[in-house]
Order: structure tokens, then sequence, then C-alpha cells
């Protein structure tokens, strides 16, 4: 029996310990089910779930619950990612291990996700920051060293001086660090990378495949691949031939108008360019240099700068020796790192040539305005002059031509090259995976035997040290023994960027327990790809693509059979409040413990999926909150008014049923079938609220105008009432089971068959049509849904209202809109 009131914090409580006890969310590693996985991008245990967090996770949540009722084997788990920065920073400042605030943290949010009533497989959850997960991740980096994607070298890096530690490129935003927002320098270090460069056009090609994932993101990954097509051109140095600079441009079609070559300040072999007497201004320039993001110096708004080197090379088209410069709108690590100057033809070298007064030599006409002065850079196509045999050609043949007449001479070639850059994964930092290499004065750099794992960090450090990583200031941790010759060596002190460990993730889940591998090929070839990922827009280029770049990498290992990792994206929107995004600093942030203790978890799953689609923003509003309340409520009710007339007889094809039960009927079809389509195409779930409160509201008028009940009447709305159960238990899974459970349901809800609904009665017997006379709503009346036109507008016309309405005028016309509306227009 079901009680007056509605607690539903009493009832959440007794079912969350139910379904734990009878193990209700296991997945089965085997089934003659199809599979289905769902997956939420797993969080950083940063101490508290935010609203972010409830969305994201609810709308997995009812995506697995929905596809284990439609009879899949569904695979639904969830871990931590749980190393970084923001631990670190914790312990320095509160004296404690980063590993004792991050597990403090993991277990008081594992508690609100259990509160919140998430079918997730506990058993299979995983933390990157234990030895059981870390070791596999330093296996794979040693697949990667050996297949000869791990590599060394010294590069120019983006260096946060807040952080101590370098940044990818994906992970400096605006010139500033992802992290804590300060503003990032370059600097010269010895770093680990992965070659994702070899995967350069694979990942590109194959955004193709990806037809479940949102166009916005595939453009997003598209530019950041960044392919284009040009040539390498070489210059000699003049005053040393024997010196030649490779020049990567998509401009060959200007290579008559050079006139000045830039080199970056940190350039590599910029040394040998320099005379001695602009040494000193050359330095102090690369000085300064260092201390402008990459985004300034490519800025067009801000004043060029730069300082010539005194040397010069030759224009091998035209034979001009040409001054050589260093200027910071040129980067060390994009193309070659030198740029051929055309200041006619190009915004940045026209303004960097008018600031320094140097050449500006024309060599593409507008075809429109030949005659024209160039008071700006003339960047579109055009007829070429001034450039030799190439005369009289379009800009765009001249491409390939010039190319091929480079070749020719020896100065060039074409070429294709990418944007994406090798992904840098050295972390001056101590808590994250440490890279498994060590460094012998006999053999050099070897890899940590695999039976050697994991490489374990340390106990021994200081916290409190500023400005270099804490493991350098442990006594047990460098010291090591070669895996080669026995000798002394020395371990490698970087740890590895946080993406390491969320590039697999997803892999560890069909494979958590594996003591032999990461993770077991058969099991992981039935589960993955990820059927839906859920996550946000903020991670489209850094997970996703280095997500992707694995799957491929392991694939071409013998590891998988598959090379895509998600075959379905959803990118949720933000919850905002009050215009805003929620963030601690505004003091707009609602904590979701406070809702869980007000109004129980299913009230907060049901807003936060009722305002607007799970692809756009959500503006948080209280009193929406309680309107949800308010309906949860409101089916209690509706459930403990009917309890004496549900029944488990059937109805029968033979059952004589009157109007407003034949209604009744039809509209629980209608019901099932509109909010199956919307739960199962796009997860349009606030039109599936949309249609429960509607359901609940013809539920509710059959009752009220009910006075008694034929057993057929009692069968219709025990279905009405069980296939309305149904059809909340994805969406407020705690309500749905106490109602089940009360009306005697065996087992839980959420092993149940999600109700199938009948074409032939999907559809309502009579259909509402409005009556307007010159677009004013005077009537409405009750037609069948397979009314004709002329029919509706007969019936229409002899309407006692509409008569009366249209006696002694003239009737101009009379506009029928099929299944809507009849506008009679009258004067």
């Amino acid at each position: 029996m079901i009680k007056e009131q509605y607690f539903p914090q009493e009832i959440e409580k007794k079912w969350q310990k139910d379904w734990d006890e009878k193990g209700i969310n296991k997945t089965a590693q085997k089934s003659d089910k199809p599979k289905y996985y769902a997956l939420s991008m797993f969080p950083y245990p940063s101490g508290r779930l935010h609203m972010g967090h409830v969305r994201n996770y609810t709308i997995t949540d009812v995506i697995a619950r929905y596809h284990k009722m439609k009879g899949f084997n569904v695979l639904h788990p969830m871990g931590w990612d749980s190393f970084g920065l923001p631990a670190e920073n914790a312990a320095m400042k509160s004296n404690q291990h980063p590993e004792k605030w991050t597990l403090q943290n993991i277990d008081y949010m594992r508690e609100q996700l259990k509160t919140l009533g998430l079918f997730y497989d506990w058993d299979r959850e995983v933390a990157t920051c234990k030895e059981d997960y870390y070791k596999w991740t330093q296996w794979l980096f040693l697949e990667f060293y050996k297949s000869g994607l791990a590599y060394k070298k010294e590069a120019a890096v983006n260096w946060c001086e807040k952080c101590a530690t370098v940044l990818a490129n994906e992970q400096v935003i605006d010139g500033k660090c992802w992290r804590c927002d300060e503003p990032v320098t370059k600097k010269n270090l010895s770093q680990w990378f992965l070659k994702i460069t070899d995967y350069a056009e694979v990942l590109l090609q194959d955004i193709e495949k990806l037809e479940g994932w949102p166009e916005r993101v595939k453009l997003m990954q598209k530019n950041w691949i960044g392919k284009s097509e040009g040539a390498i051109l070489e210059f000699q140095v003049a005053e040393d031939p024997s010196i030649s600079i490779p020049v990567y441009t998509t401009r060959p079609d200007t290579a008559f108008g050079i006139t000045y070559l830039v080199v970056a300040p940190e350039y590599k072999g910029i040394d040998a360019l320099i005379t001695d007497e602009q040494r000193k201004t050359v330095e102090e320039y690369q000085h300064l240099a260092r201390h402008a993001s990459e985004i300034e110096r490519l800025s067009t708004e801000r004043p060029k700068t730069g300082v010539p080197l005194g040397k010069h090379v030759i224009n091998p088209f035209t034979g001009d020796v040409i001054p050589l410069w260093t200027a910071d709108y040129a980067l060390a690590d994009y193309g070659t790192g030198a740029v051929m100057a055309v200041p006619a033809h190009d915004s940045r070298d026209f303004a960097f040539a008018k600031m320094f007064n140097l050449p500006i030599k024309k060599v593409i006409q507008d075809p429109q305005n030949p005659d024209a002065e160039l008071i700006e850079a003339y960047t579109e196509p055009g007829v070429m002059i001034n450039s030799a045999q190439f005369d009289g050609m379009k800009s765009t043949d001249a491409k390939a031509k010039i190319t091929e007449f480079a070749k020719e001479k020896s100065c060039g070639h074409k070429e294709v090259q990418y944007r994406l850059r090798d992904w840098l994964i050295s972390r001056q930092r101590y808590w994250g995976a440490p890279i498994p290499i060590v460094y012998c004065d006999a053999c050099g750099v070897q890899p940590v035997a695999q039976d050697q794992l994991p490489v374990r960090l340390p106990e021994d450090v200081d916290f409190t040290v500023e400005g270099k990583s804490p493991i350098l200031t442990s006594k047990t941790f460098l010291e090591t023994t070669c895996p080669i010759c026995g000798g002394v060596a020395k371990r490698e002190t970087d740890t590895m960027d946080t993406f390491m460990c969320s590039s697999w993730y997803y892999l560890r889940y069909a494979d958590p327990h594996n003591t032999e591998l990461p993770f077991d090929k058969e099991k992981a070839n039935y589960w993955l790809p990820v059927d839906q990922y859920v996550g946000g827009i903020e991670h489209a280029i850094l997970h996703l693509l280095y997500s992707r770049f694995f799957t491929k990498a392991l694939k071409d290992r013998g590891l998988l059979d598959f090379d895509e990792p998600f075959k379905n994206l959803l990118t949720q929107g933000m919850v905002l409040k009050d215009g805003s995004k929620m963030s601690k600093s505004k003091g707009n942030t609602v904590d979701p413990d406070e809702i869980f203790k007000h109004y129980g978890a299913d009230t907060a799953r049901l807003f936060i999926l009722s305002d607007s689609p799970p692809d756009r923003d959500l503006d948080w509003s209280d009193s929406g909150v309680e309107g949800c309340y308010k309906f949860l409520n409101r089916v209690w009710r509706l459930f403990y008014i009917v309890q004496n007339n549900i029944t488990e007889n059937e109805i029968t094809p033979s059952s004589e049923l009157s109007k407003d039960t034949d209604a009744l009927l039809r509209e629980t079809h209608m019901s099932i079938k509109k909010i199956t389509q919307n739960i199962s195409g796009e997860f349009q779930f606030n039109t599936v609220i949309s249609r429960l409160r509607e359901f609940v509201n013809s539920i509710y008028e059959y009752v009220n105008n009910k006075k008694d009940y034929t057993e057929d009447d009692k069968a219709v709305l025990s279905f009405a009432c069980k296939s309305l159960i149904k059809l909340l238990s994805p969406i407020v899974p705690h309500l749905a089971e106490e109602l089940y459970s009360s009306f005697g349901g065996v087992g839980s809800i959420h092993e149940q068959a999600w109700p199938e609904f009948d074409e032939s009665l999907a559809i309502s017997q009579s259909i509402t049509i409005v009556l307007q006379v010159n677009g004013k709503i005077k009537d409405k009346i009750e037609v069948s849904p397979d009314i004709k036109n002329d029919e509706l507008e007969k019936i229409a016309l002899s309407n006692e209202k509409i008569k009366e309405l249209t006696e002694g005028k003239t009737v101009v016309k009379v506009i029928v809109v099929p299944k809507r509306l009849v506008n009679i227009v009258i004067k």
C-alpha cells in the first residue's frame, strides 16, 4: 500500500541500499543480449560534486537505464581522474600527502553519486592515482617507446612559472595556463613527447567516421590538426652559403615578392645568423620575446617588434640579397621556425615592413583594379606580375608551377604540414604517473623492465618546496640500477601529463581487475567502442583527440581490433545561474547536497533534465526545482488515489471500452510511442518530461471524471499507471521503484522490459480542431483524425457558434489547416 505522503529521502535511501545489496547494477561480462556501453567523462575528485556533474551523470544514467530496459547488456561504469596539480597544491597548503587528500575526496564524491541514484557497477571503479592503474599507464608508455612513438628532445616549451611545470600546446588557453590562469612563457627543456603527428593524417581522415559526433566538435578537431599544402623553400645565407634556411609556405606564388626573411627568437640555428655587432641587441630581444604569450605574438592588433640579425639571405627566385630579421610573430615550433616575408601580400609582413621601412614588392595584381595603390596587403587571388616567366598567370595556378620550378632549381619541394604538434607529456610535478625510464652512463636511456612496474611515487618528499618538483627532494627515488648492465643509474624525475591517464581509462573499465595486462583484448573488443559518450565541449581537442590517438596506436600494436574509441558523443551544456556559469568566485553555486536534503535526488534528476535539451545550457531556477518536486508529489498522490482500482487483469481484444476508457488507452500508447522516440533518438529529455506531465494530466482527468469502474476500466487504468511507472523509471528511479514495489512488482523495475506501444492504438480516436473567425478562436470541436478537408470545412460552417457569427456576413474564404484549425474569413 502507498502512504499518503511522499518522503523522497526515506524511499531513496531504502532503494539505494536494496540495489547495492542485491547487485542490481552489476554488469554481466558475457550475455546473449546485445551490448551497450554508456559512459560519462570521469571527474577530477575536487571534493564535491557540482551541478555540472549532476547534469552530465544524470543524462548518461537515463541513457543506460533505458537501454537496460530495452534488452541490452549495459556497461555503465565510473572512476576518478585523480592525478593532477590541484591535489599537490592542496598538499602544500595543508601539509598532507596528496594521496590522502585525493582519496578522501573520492570517498565523499562516491557517496554523493550513490545518493543521486546512479546506475553504476562500482565493482569496475578505477582511480588513475592508484598503483593498479598507473602501473598500466606506465606499461602503455613503454609500448609507445618500443614502437618509436615516445621520445625525448630539447625544445622550447610552454612554461607556467606559478605551477613550475611544462604545459602542452593544448593546455595553453589564450596565452594562459589552463589550470591557474597565469601567463605562460617559453623555456628550453629536455622533455618527453609522444609522436601524435605520425597519426595526423589518419586522425584527420577518420573524423568522417564519427557520424555520431557533433559537427562542432569535428570541426574543432579538423582545425586543430590543421592540414595545409604548400612548399619548403631553401634560402642560402649570403655571408655563408654553407648555411641554408628552410621556410614552409602555403604561398609559393608570392616567392618573387620576398623582401626580407624572419626567424623566430628561439630558432635553433639563430646563433650562426647573428653578426657580432648585433648580438647584444638580439639577445635582449630574445629575453623580451620569451615573456610574450603565443596569443600575443600572433595577434594582428599588437604592434610588430623585431631586430635585424645583421646577416642576409639570397632569394633563389630573383637573386636579390635580402636582410635577415628576428621577430616574435615567427614561432619556433610552427613550420620551420622561419618566415619568408612578402609585405605586399601578407598583412603581418605588411605591418612589419611599414614599421621598419622595409621594401614592399607587388607580385600579384587585383584583376578588378590593377593600378590600385597598396594601402594594405592584397591577399586575394589575382594575376601574377613582376614574377619573370610566371607573369600573366593566375596566382592559384602559379602555386604549383613555382613549386615545380623550385624543385628543378634544387631550392624547394612540395610539402604537406599540420598545425598539430607532438604531444608533450613531461611534467615537473609529483602527483602523476612516474615516467618509467632510467639513465645509465654506460648504457644510456633505458626503459624500466615491465616486471619492475609500477615505478612507485616516493614517500620521502618535501611538498613545501617551490620552483621544482617535490620528487627532487626524495633521497630514495633517484638512484636505481640499470636494467642492462646492473650498474648505477638515475631515474627520470618527470611525471606524465594526466591526460595520459585519461586517454585509455575507458578500456580499463572493460577489464578492471586484470593483473597481467591493462585489459584483455577479447573483453575490450566486446565492449568497445563506447556506444554513447557524454561530456563537456571543453574536452573537444585535448581529451578526445588524445583518446583517438591512443586507440589507433594501440590497434597498430595489436592490442585492439577497432580504431575509434567513441561511436557517439553528446556534449552537454553548462548549468548556469542568473545567466552566468556557476563558480565559487561569483557566489552563484548550488550545492547538490542541499537539493538532495530538501527535495530528494529524484527531484534534482528531474529538474536537471527538464528545462532544455541536453546539449544546450540550462539556467538554474529555484522555482523550477520546486515545480519538479510538486510534480513528483502529484504523481505520488495519483497512485495513492488509484491504488484500490489497480488490477492484474489485462485488456482483451474483445473488450468493449467506453469512450473515455478508450481515450485513456490510446493516450497511453501515444505516450509510450512519443517518449520512446524522444529518449532513443537525440535524447530530448526535456520533451520526454513534458510528455510525462501531459500523460499524468490525462490519467488525473480520467480518474476525476470516473465514478464507477468496470473490470475493463480497471484493466486500462492499471495498464496506464504501470506504463507510467516504467516511463518514469530511468529519470526518477527511486520513486518508480517504490511505486512498482507497492503494486506487487517482482524484482526491480529496472530489470523490467520497456513498455511497447501498439501502432494502431497510438493514434487518437478523435482530434481537437480550433474554429476561428478572422483569426480569433471561437470554438473547438472533436473530429476523426482521418477527416478530409472539405468535410471539415462543412462541419465548421454548420457549427452553431460559427453560424451565429457569420449570419448576414460574406464569407470571403475558408482556410483549413489539417488536424489543427479552420479559419473563416468574413466581412
